[in-house]
């Protein structure tokens, strides 16, 4: 059977090669996996995909166990992961602290932040992973930081609204992410370079003039990515930016059911936007998958119980009951 591998897997493939740093080899990886057509023309090239990243992960957690050259690994966890990208004092250190209770240190003068700080963000049943990175300049970033841009499922830049230089803030991380190969999700990437999801995050909404210089910024950035006016001190926009990474994510809520009892909803199973039936058997587990003979669905328009192909495409929050 022919792979019939898309454009979007050959590129991070073309990345893979490219790639230098351990962090940007997983990044890599990843991207080939989540857009590597999944059917068993690409059983073999899935399952190596999958060793490589396992090999390399242990690789990360060796390196950082003896203080090696990757500070900024963090491992994944939740649903998805977005780092925070942004210019000294942009205000990423507290939407983390208000998002995910994180001990960050948020202060009033720049570079508070000297490492990455994982939290956890609460969306509805899931849990979405928020990091916080030191500040960066046109000038430099710290070594290995970009490889945890890079490895994440999206970014969140972050922009000060109470100061008067908001767009060239956003205009300054943008360019830094394009000198490093990324840009927002529609833009032309350069040779070896990704197209990241994006999220432009403008932050202490609360103060005067923040209205203002946001309504500025939509005029120059609306039309690239996405944006969200946040304060931490207030609290407006956060359950906003909750969902709005939730829906950058592309992924849907999918929770199983043994036949006979109430389904599990308290550990949804998150699979890509498009998966199938037979990628959440996968998911449960792989005999599964290789012995699903049908299955049943609840949700997603259908009527409690009918009966589903495998290849059925699966809608957020569906339940399922599969059948060996």
């Amino acid at each position: 059977m022919p792979a019939n591998l898309t454009p979007q897997y050959l590129n991070a493939e073309k990345t893979f090669r490219a790639a230098k740093t351990v962090a940007e080899k997983i990044a890599a990886l990843e991207e080939m996996h989540a857009t590597i057509p999944k059917h068993k023309g690409t059983d073999k090239m899935q399952g190596d995909i999958k060793r490589r990243l396992a090999k390399l992960r242990q690789a990360a957690r060796q390196t950082k166990g003896k203080g090696g050259v990757d500070p900024f690994y963090v491992t994944k966890h939740g649903a998805g992961q977005f780092v925070l990208f942004g210019t000294p004092n942009s205000g990423k250190s507290a939407v983390v602290a208000a998002a995910t209770k994180a001990h960050v240190n948020v202060a009033p003068y720049p570079f508070a932040t000297h490492g990455p700080v994982p939290g956890m963000m609460a969306f509805e049943d899931i849990q979405i992973q928020l990091v916080d990175l030191p500040p960066a300049t046109r000038e430099a970033l710290p070594p290995g930081m970009i490889g945890a841009v890079r490895s994440a499922d999206g970014i969140l830049v972050c922009v000060d609204l109470a100061a008067e230089d908001v767009p060239d803030q956003a205009a300054l991380c943008l360019d830094v992410l394009e000198s490093r190969g990324m840009v927002p999700e529609g833009a032309e990437p350069p040779e070896g370079g990704v197209e990241k999801r994006m999220l432009l995050v403008g932050t202490k909404a609360d103060l005067p003039g923040a209205g203002d210089h946001f309504e500025a910024l939509a005029e120059r950035y609306q039309d690239r990515l996405p944006m969200l006016a946040t304060s931490a001190e207030t609290g407006r926009g956060m359950d906003a930016l909750a969902r709005r990474c939730f829906e950058v994510l592309r992924v849907v809520r999918v929770y199983s059911k043994e036949p006979g009892k109430p389904a599990d909803m308290e550990k949804p199973f998150i699979l890509s936007r498009g998966s199938t039936v037979l990628d959440m058997a996968a998911a449960v587990h792989g005999e599964i998958a290789e012995n699903l003979k049908r299955a049943r669905i609840w949700g997603g328009g259908k009527y409690d119980g009918q009966p589903v192909q495998r290849d059925h495409v699966l809608g957020d929050r569906d339940v399922i009951e599969l059948h060996v």
